[in-house]
């Protein structure tokens, strides 16, 4: 029998290469027709360059590397793909409208499914520091601003009080925010816009088998620990300093990290923050995430990472394939550097919980103001302050301020005026010297 001559390694790349720009080009018309549809226009690419379709990025930890792999793996197969992620119900969302901003509930919770035996003991599992049931360790909601091409993001403290809206016989009328994941994180959704006014768009879920995946999928991220470091609690260890490739059970250990600790002249020091520390830390993460996401070209990597994600994060019914392709090309060139990144002001306090904390006002609503403007809703179940008591929030008046104009065209095509909401400014998250940073 007549065997076939070997395929020339040249040629085989030569097709494969094709096989990829043909995929890229297919998502890049499918994005703007999407824009076209949304009533946006896009600049045509650039002859030569690189076709920027995989790395289409828009934020959070997971959802980065989501967009890159389904970019990246073609259409049809991110459909395939996409249709295996588990849903999360709806309920209680709002839908958006044309290119007005919307915002996006990330929770992080403390599941342990898709983990190990081993990276599940490491997390606790099993102990009495993790009780039944799960808990919401990680509540962002990302504020995206597709005119204006921006993205804020404010953590909600995991021990902040609100005012439940079920379970009260279970968990008394306030309670930590935490608890409401238990019953699934439309109930989050929910909370957050009941207590604080912030109207939801969409969900994501990640679990600490979803976070490992994913960075195991992608090599793992950089970042510079200017100290050993280690948490006892996390199991976090980093014995040098310097430039390091953080993945699997380490990545999960340092986002989860509320014990921090670093070893500074001849000492272990330790970071008495807690929850901010963490948030900090996170945020630093995602930053590092993005950076490497943005990177792949791979295609085992990219595969690899497809094929992982599903394994620890849903999305909320709402959510499609072509709403994620459609936030990627209008945010390919976001630089994790340039996004905002807040905390929800809060006091400590007491209950008979222990240890909680209370949303400071009037700080908490101004801020609130000037992050999500006039979107931002009066709460319908406002949470409580360290009396007890449930008042309404302070009335922030939005600024009004001119917009900016830009005018775009010239003398031989007609001319469109764009108009800018204002950019408003708040207080960011402060740096830690001792915490790693992206590298």
């Amino acid at each position: 029998m007549a065997t076939q001559p070997p395929q020339n390694p040249e040629s085989r790349r030569s097709s494969e290469t094709r096989r990829h720009l043909a995929n890229a080009q297919r998502l890049a018309a499918l994005g703007e027709a999407i824009d076209r549809k949304s009533g946006v226009t896009t600049k045509a690419p650039r002859r030569g360059k690189r076709s920027t379709a995989r790395r289409l990025v828009i934020t959070g930890v997971v959802v980065v590397g989501l967009i890159v792999a389904l970019l990246g793996g073609g259409y049809l197969y991110a459909q395939l793909k996409f249709a295996s992620i588990p849903k999360l119900s709806s309920a209680g969302e709002v839908n958006t409208l044309g290119n007005q901003p919307f915002n996006i509930l990330e929770i992080g919770s403390d599941s342990r499914v898709g983990l190990t035996g081993a990276e599940a003991a490491m997390t606790g599992a099993g102990t009495a520091a993790s009780p039944g049931g799960q808990r919401s360790d990680v509540v962002k909601i990302m504020h995206v601003d597709p005119i204006r091409q921006t993205i804020s993001t404010l953590s909600i403290p995991r021990d902040t009080m609100m005012t439940l809206l079920k379970n009260q016989a279970k968990y008394g009328n306030y309670n930590r925010i935490n608890v409401n994941f238990e019953n699934g994180p439309a109930l989050v959704a929910q909370t957050i816009t009941a207590n604080l006014g912030i109207p939801i768009a969409h969900t994501i879920a990640v679990s600490f088998g979803g976070l490992v995946n994913a960075a195991t999928a992608i090599g793992g991220v950089r970042m510079y620990f200017p100290y050993p470091a280690r948490d006892m609690m996390s199991g976090l260890r980093i014995r040098h300093t310097g430039c390091q490739t953080i993945n699997t059970t380490m990545a999960l250990a340092l986002v989860r990290s509320r014990h921090y600790e670093w070893f500074e002249h001849g000492i272990w020091n330790t970071d008495v923050t807690s929850d901010y520390g963490r948030i900090y830390r996170q945020n630093e993460f995602i930053k590092a995430f993005i950076s490497r996401a943005k990177s792949l070209w791979n295609p085992l990597t990219i595969n690899n990472l497809l094929s992982a994600l599903p394994q620890g994060i849903s999305l909320d019914s709402n959510f499609t394939l072509n709403d994620l392709i459609a936030l990627a090309y209008r945010f390919h060139g976001i630089n994790p550097n340039a996004m905002s990144y807040y905390t929800l002001p809060v006091v400590g306090g007491h209950s008979t919980l222990g240890d909680v904390l209370f949303i400071n006002e009037p700080l908490a609503e101004q801020q609130l103001v000037k992050i999500f403007g006039a979107q931002l809703e009066r709460p319908t179940n406002p949470p409580p302050n360290t009396t007890g008591a449930t008042p309404m929030p302070p009335v922030i008046t939005v600024p009004k301020v001119v917009p900016v104009h830009h005018v775009v065209g010239t003398k031989k095509h007609p001319t469109v005026t764009v108009h800018h909401a204002p950019v408003t400014t708040t207080t960011v998250e402060g740096d830690q010297w001792f915490d790693p940073v992206p590298c």
